[in-house]
């Protein structure tokens, strides 16, 4: 390959790489609640929160996976409450003054589910420019799932993985959620 080619394939890349993140960037902008897992910062679309509620008495149903800490009787719903980072691979999480409840509402299958995340601190609700907002980033291998993450926002030198949570809940641990809350 020439120089003057080479150099042409690099230019097209570069705006390949540019319209797709813009693209991606305008798609996401928006308002998000973030929250911390550990020192890690996630953010929500704030139109999937329903509420956020203080720790309560969780009900642990047999057989169901690790990840799954149980069921809650909220205001009369049973709703199932996952621990996100025991479902992200990462120590359980331990209850303090911080530690919160995020009510949002998933898609299974042809119908909603209202589910509970445990995290341990909700921080703000932010709004993302589409400038802000960089594509998932690519790790160079297949072994590594990162289908959940939108975008990752960047927020002064603040790093926030923009989650897809409809995506960090398999197709088969939703239902099984969904059976949960029925149950």
């Amino acid at each position: 390959m020439s120089e003057t080619t080479a150099m042409e394939q690099t230019a097209s890349d570069s705006r390949q790489e540019a319209s797709l993140g813009g693209g991606l960037g305008a798609r996401l902008a928006g308002k998000y609640m973030t929250f911390k897992l550990a020192n890690e910062e996630y953010g929500l679309e704030i139109l999937r929160v329903r509420e956020i509620i203080g720790l309560m008495d969780i009900t642990r149903v047999p057989k169901t996976q690790d990840f799954v800490r149980g069921i809650i009787n909220l205001r009369g719903k049973v709703i199932p409450v996952i621990d996100l980072k025991l479902k992200f691979g990462m120590i359980r999480t331990e209850a303090t003054d911080q530690t919160v409840i995020i009510v949002v509402q998933v898609q299974a299958g042809d119908r909603d589910l209202t589910m509970g995340m445990l995290v341990d601190e909700v921080l703000e609700v932010l709004d993302i420019a589409e400038d802000q907002i960089e594509p998932p980033p690519n790790f160079g291998t297949e072994n590594i799932d990162t289908k959940f993450i939108l975008g990752v926002g960047k927020e002064q030198k603040r790093v926030i993985f923009l989650l897809d949570i409809a995506k960090v809940l398999t197709v088969q641990e939703i239902e099984q959620m969904a059976a949960t809350a029925t149950t």
